[in-house]
């Protein structure tokens, strides 16, 4: 791999501590050198030698740094994605990319114009559930496409403590915007931009400000429909992944390991890394001459490693990065359109 890229992260709170700091750690592709910590000094503790500065703006203000990972609340990432670009950093920003389509393009745009580049963190297209679904609809075997369901479950009645997340006043709020993004993104990243789509949401939680629950219907081309769906008051998690055809389905739990892991502190260098657990299988339904076969399919390794390596052959050999531009941008319209 060619030269690393020198590294800042702009918050060191759950995105940083589980989805960034460990892959810049173990990537030779990078060299963590910094982090802004406008409080609490944690990160050196676990990465010696770590500087922590206590602010963006000193952040910014390091020559050194290179690539700025922007992964503070969702209505700041503008803001900080401009500010990181007119610093002459490149930037990786997690989802959502902004709170508007219009947001989005800005950024693009500037950085076309700076030669930076701005690339948008969606990791879970790297996730070994997701992958193995992908490999069974590329592999042909389920036929042209019917219908799709996508859908993440959760069970948390208490309103949450993060305030850009829970309160009406903060842009970008609400659980379209924090799981509407994955589910999003995952059937564009397979299908393209839909036809047209409709959008419903509710709020089911007491007190509830924002949205804890969501449907979307799109269609495709040819009378595919997909349906994305979740909900933070489901007690039961249905089949996070089902794919009908004209030749068979195939049906998948949300099964990735990866964040878990990094919860319990397992590096991604570490064996066994991303490797799903026994049992977590995925149901093939084919029709053969009429007969039902049924198969299981073990899922691919997870790979968020895999995003990283991306950023760092975007970024040093000006290579396309696989989230692009375009479908950012219809994932926030989708995001953005108000349900009829």
């Amino acid at each position: 791999m060619s030269k690393p890229i020198v590294t800042g992260l702009m918050s060191y709170g759950m995105s940083g501590r589980i989805f960034h700091a460990p892959f810049l750690a173990t990537n030779p592709g990078f060299i963590f050198k910094a982090v802004a910590e406008r409080n609490t000094k944690t990160a050196a503790l676990k990465y010696p030698g770590l500087k922590s500065y206590n602010s963006i703006d000193e952040l910014l203000a390091d020559d050194e740094i290179e690539l700025i990972i922007v992964n503070t609340p969702n209505y700041t990432h503008y803001d900080f994605a401009l500010r990181s670009l007119h610093a002459g950093k490149h930037v990786l920003i997690e989802k959502p990319a902004a709170v508007t389509s219009a947001e989005a393009k800005a950024l693009f745009t500037l950085g076309h114009q700076l030669n930076l580049k701005v690339m948008i963190y969606q990791n879970r297209r790297y996730n070994s559930d997701f992958l193995s679904v992908k490999n069974v609809i590329e592999s042909g075997r389920l036929g042209k496409l019917i219908e799709i369901h996508f859908r993440i479950d959760r069970y948390r009645m208490a309103i949450g403590a993060k305030a850009f997340k829970e309160s009406k006043e903060v842009p970008g709020n609400g659980l379209m915007y924090d799981l509407g993004s994955h589910l999003i993104d995952g059937v564009i990243s397979l299908l393209g931009k839909p036809l047209s789509y409709t959008k419903t949401t509710a709020a089911h939680r007491p007190d509830s400000e924002v949205d804890d629950y969501f449907h979307l219907h799109l269609r495709y081309p040819e009378q595919l429909n997909v349906y994305l769906t979740s909900g933070l008051l489901i007690a039961e998690p249905e089949h996070g992944f089902v794919v009908h055809g004209t030749a068979g389905s195939y049906l998948k739990m949300r099964t990735d390991i990866q964040e878990l892991q990094l919860m319990d502190d397992i590096l991604p260098d570490a064996d066994g890394f991303g490797v799903e657990a026994a049992g977590s299988v995925g149901k093939l339904v084919v029709i053969n001459d009429l007969q039902k076969v049924v198969e299981e399919v073990v899922a691919p390794t997870g790979a968020y490693n895999d995003l990283f390596n991306a950023v760092h052959d975007t970024i040093r050999n000006d290579s396309a990065f696989p989230v692009s531009e375009e479908q950012i941008i219809w994932q926030l319209e989708m995001l953005e359109f108000k349900e009829q």
